[in-house]
């Protein structure tokens, strides 16, 4: 990120620039998640409320995966209690191949974007591993292979269970759509998620994040090569 705010002077007096000070808010926010993070193997838990991020991964893959229908609970830009339908997903162990996470926000009318990146520029490497972990995804646009034993159209409320999806289940009632299988690959994913939740252990051997005005979207992600080490 860069430096700190910029200044001038005007008639011996010192005025703060609008641009830069407006980014100030911004910029806490992007400092709180790197300091959440660190740069090592954290647990991590990022919310969106009224606008999801978006998300772009080379590929993920993960092992007894389940995903099933829910409504998620979310705070409104003015502060009331909401919820949006999302899928949510969720496997005991993956392995990401590259991972970028951008967050469009408002700062007195002025918008701003906090992008966040992990791994390297190698799509052959994997390199960010997961644990336990909960995604809830808006939409997706990608690739999915399914491998292993393969139910599709199990209830909701049963799709975490037998050993699939994480620990602490998916949170989806009866009556609503689920799927589980032992291996789930996904491939050029352009997401938009409601939460990322992995409270067991994420490493990656790169971190970058930075604030920039206006909306920025996270690159579009590159075709993977190989196959990641079970």
């Amino acid at each position: 990120m860069s430096g700190g705010p910029e200044t001038e002077c005007r008639e011996g007096r010192t005025h703060w620039r609008r641009t830069p000070l407006l980014a100030l808010p911004a910029a806490a926010a992007a400092g709180t998640l790197l300091w959440q993070m660190g740069t090592g193997a954290l647990a991590v838990d990022f919310r969106a409320q009224e606008k999801p991020l978006q998300l772009t991964t080379s590929s993920l893959y993960g092992t007894a995966y389940a995903a099933a229908t829910v409504d998620q609970p979310v705070t409104r830009a003015d502060g009331s209690a909401g919820s949006v339908p999302v899928l949510r997903m969720g496997f005991r162990e993956g392995r990401v191949n590259g991972l970028c996470l951008s967050r469009q926000q408002d700062v007195l009318g002025v918008p701003y974007s906090i992008v966040l990146e992990l791994g390297d520029d190698d799509p052959a490497t994997w390199e960010v591993r997961a644990g336990d972990t909960v995604i809830g995804l808006v939409s997706a646009n990608g690739v999915l292979d399914m491998d292993g034993v393969v139910d599709i159209n199990v209830n909701g409320s049963a799709a975490g269970a037998d050993g699939k999806g994480p620990a602490g289940g998916l949170g989806s009632g009866p009556g609503r759509f689920g799927l589980r299988a032992d291996y789930a690959k996904f491939h050029a994913i352009d997401a938009l998620t409601q939460d990322i939740q992995i409270p067991g252990v994420l490493t990656t051997p790169g971190l970058a994040i930075r604030v920039e005005p206006g909306t920025v979207r996270c690159p579009e992600p590159k075709p993977p090569r190989g196959t990641p080490d079970r």
